[in-house]
């Protein structure tokens, strides 16, 4: 199957095909990745549409926000990954804070339309994130999975992606300041 998939950046002329993928997720349809963005006030106050309209002007900037994986040429996943700065949450965020002063790119959320789950998409997602990045002048990559050997309930929601996922393809541990998400980093240089 993975032969079936392809991967392109996240850009305003793939906006209906984006939509179809947040579409069919209930958090996604209203976070839009607004989440990881805009301040909290601003999240809230625009989830569903406000969001929705955030991130298609999102789309319209200079960098893509993330790639997006077809199937057959129909959409089928996201995931998004963009340089650290640009994430008001994480600059702002303790659990989350840098770990050193390196200017990282951050992968921060996968969603997989219902059609192409348990079918390895997000670790191709990740794969070509990092091919993405790395393409783009990405020192290191980090993120922040769920570590759900740690989670006390297994009801998590996995958009930030399982640790086991990024510690298969490379990626390394760096720091945990909450017991079920680590920092995980990668070298991309």
């Amino acid at each position: 199957m993975p032969d079936r998939f392809s991967f392109l950046p996240a850009t305003a002329d793939r906006l209906t095909d984006i939509e179809a993928v947040f579409d069919d997720c209930s958090g996604g349809r209203n976070c839009r990745c607004a989440y990881w963005y805009r301040p909290n006030a601003d999240y809230k106050a625009g989830w569903g549409e406000g969001n929705r309209n955030w991130f298609r002007s999102l789309l319209a900037g200079p960098r893509p926000p993330g790639i997006l994986g077809y199937h057959e040429n129909e959409p089928a996943g996201w995931c998004g990954v963009a340089p650290r700065a640009v994430f008001d949450r994480l600059r702002r965020s303790k659990p989350f804070a840098p770990v050193d002063d390196r200017p990282a790119w951050s992968i921060n959320c996968f969603i997989v339309r219902k059609p192409f789950r348990r079918r390895g998409l997000s670790r191709l997602l990740l794969k070509h994130a990092v091919e993405f990045a790395s393409a783009n002048g990405a020192e290191c990559l980090e993120a922040y999975p769920v570590d759900q050997a740690a989670r006390a309930s297994n009801g998590a929601e996995l958009y930030p992606g399982a640790l086991s996922m990024f510690l298969d393809a490379g990626f390394a541990e760096v720091a945990r300041r909450l017991p079920a998400r680590p920092i995980v980093r990668l070298e991309c240089r």
